[in-house]
């Protein structure tokens, strides 16, 4: 199976946030849609990064010293940029790639999305949990066959 079959089967649409913005824009976008990162683009949508939650956590551990005192008003913003807290040495896929492949990729390098180029155009993203998923319903559809063949109904 490839990457291009979970596109098939799942909307794509890739939310994006702008390297000018804020960490604390990115939480926001990153709740409202209800997702883990988010593809970080520049000028003319070139793509710059990525942020993830796990980004966040450990900009907010090096620095967020309000997390340490107990707060009575409420919310306040958190100044940080994203281009200073994003990940800049992007790994990325292809429509192409095999899940095998991919899994093996997201797994030795500890990420958990993995943005997917076709040329310079960014097509989709894909989550641990999209091949996991994708990977489950091969084997369902695979003992399927398996029990058919061997109870004589294939």
């Amino acid at each position: 199976m490839k990457v291009r079959d979970i596109f098939r089967q799942k909307e794509q649409h890739v939310v994006t946030i702008e390297v000018d913005k804020t960490v604390h824009d990115a939480i926001g976008k990153l709740n409202e849609h209800g997702i883990g990162a988010l593809v970080v683009t520049g000028e003319g949508s070139e793509i710059c990064g990525i942020i993830s939650e796990r980004d966040i956590l450990q900009e907010c551990g090096q620095r967020c010293t309000r997390l340490e005192q107990p707060s009575d008003s409420g919310h306040s913003a958190c100044p940080a940029s994203i281009k200073d807290v994003m990940t800049k040495d992007l790994i990325i896929g292809v429509p192409d790639d095999d899940l095998d492949y991919v899994m093996r990729v997201m797994t030795k390098n500890r990420i958990r999305h993995l943005p997917i180029l076709d040329g310079s155009e960014l097509v989709g993203i894909v989550s641990i949990g999209d091949v996991v998923n994708a990977h489950l319903e091969e084997a369902d559809f695979e003992n399927r066959m398996l029990k058919d063949y061997v109870e004589g109904r294939a």
